[in-house]
């Protein structure tokens, strides 16, 4: 069988969905000897993101960026001359043909459920696509049952088209840390162990002035004084973030790392004293799973995917009691039995997700032999509201 993988994204940004791709590619490899795949980068890509080990996988190069607003017709011609039996847009939109059946991956909804902060043209690219993207692919993959939920109710989708498959924690988060190179980062950035950390693109959906309110609060009735560290690049309507760090006059005790290597975010990991994620909405929730893998609790809303990810035992936090937020990050700081429990929690709770067993699932999908269980670890959790 021909597969296809579209890997151009990776090339203009490497967000969660370029580490989706990234880490799915190797694990395929390791599992599957007898498909040939067809790894789409960039031409403008000077890596090389094929798997080390990757016999039977090859590098083709691609005119068409992604996003544009003819790269359906324009891709589909490019992929025609491969005949692919399969082709996995991990980026949800297909190309209009290109291969016998199409498979997408749709990682969240946001934009069908908080259009206004999006910004104009990403709106309307992304309302403009999904119907048909949806309507389009043969197989889709979502990042969570949660996700599942969203796209079966909000886009009229045939339930036995939509599987989902969880996602994992990078393999590197696995392994032993060295602590002199966790202290050289630390020093680099001017940190100490025991900050509260937030990852993620600069965005409305992560809901950061509410989290920076909440580290006001912290500081104001807890007397915490280690400094809130925000790591993530500049994404769209961030202004009102850095508006509310002027206004609570926190200029000096809020960091921002507009980007990091990977080596360098497992450090900060392994140093900080809590993950905060109040987001409005997430299809999985990849940095609290991050994380947890690292011994750091990860404190997450009530919202989206976040609660199935953390499991039924994680600090999940009604979004809008900005009270439970205060208390639950204090007693982390101040409880030395409160927070080793979350610590052993969140490990045992990590340890539930592999790429082995994301690439296992996705290879079944491609064959046309989705696991019953879908996403395998964990069963199907009550709907919470979005």
């Amino acid at each position: 069988m021909r597969i296809g993988i579209d890997c151009r994204l990776p090339t203009y940004r490497m967000g969660g969905i370029s580490q989706y791709v990234l880490n799915l590619m190797p694990a395929l490899a390791e599992l599957d000897a007898h498909n040939d795949y067809f790894v789409f980068h960039s031409r403008k890509e000077q890596r090389s993101l094929l798997p080390a080990v990757a016999e039977r996988w090859q590098r083709r190069n691609l005119w068409t960026p992604p996003h544009h607003k003819f790269e359906r017709w324009s891709l589909a011609a490019e992929l025609a001359p491969y005949g692919l039996d399969i082709l996995h847009s991990p980026d949800f939109i297909p190309p209009q043909s290109g291969a016998a059946r199409r498979v997408i991956t749709i990682h969240d909804l946001t934009f069908v459920f908080y259009p206004e902060l999006l910004t104009d043209e990403s709106r309307r690219y992304y309302l403009d696509q999904i119907q048909w993207a949806v309507d389009t692919a043969d197989v889709i993959a979502v990042d969570s049952f949660a996700t599942r939920i969203d796209v079966i109710e909000n886009l009229a989708v045939d339930p036995r088209k939509v599987t989902p498959i969880h996602l994992a924690a990078n393999p590197l988060y696995s392994r032993h840390v060295d602590q002199a190179q966790v202290r050289a980062t630390l020093q680099r950035y001017g940190l100490s162990r025991g900050f509260l950390l937030s990852v993620g693109t600069l965005e409305p959906r992560k809901n950061l002035p509410l989290l920076v309110r909440i580290y006001a609060r912290l500081r104001r009735e807890k007397g915490v004084r280690d400094p809130l560290v925000l790591v993530g690049r500049k994404g769209w309507l961030y202004e009102d973030l850095f508006r509310t760090i002027e206004e609570l006059d926190l200029a000096h005790a809020v960091i921002h790392i507009d980007t990091v290597s990977d080596e360098e975010l497992l450090h900060l990991y392994h140093s900080a004293g809590v993950l905060m994620t109040p987001s409005l909405y997430e299809g999985f929730g990849l940095p609290a799973l991050e994380a947890q893998h690292c011994g750091c609790p990860a404190v997450v809303s009530d919202r989206g995917s976040l609660p199935e990810i953390v499991g039924e035992s994680g600090l999940i936090v009604d979004l809008d009691d900005e009270d439970a937020w205060v208390e639950t990050a204090a007693q982390l700081k101040q409880d030395v039995d409160f927070r080793k429990n979350a610590i052993a929690i969140g490990r045992k709770q990590a340890a539930n997700f592999s790429w082995a067993q994301t690439a296992k699932q996705t290879l079944a999908l491609y064959l046309g032999r989705p696991d019953s269980r879908a996403a395998g670890q964990v069963d199907s959790p009550a709907r919470d509201g979005v």
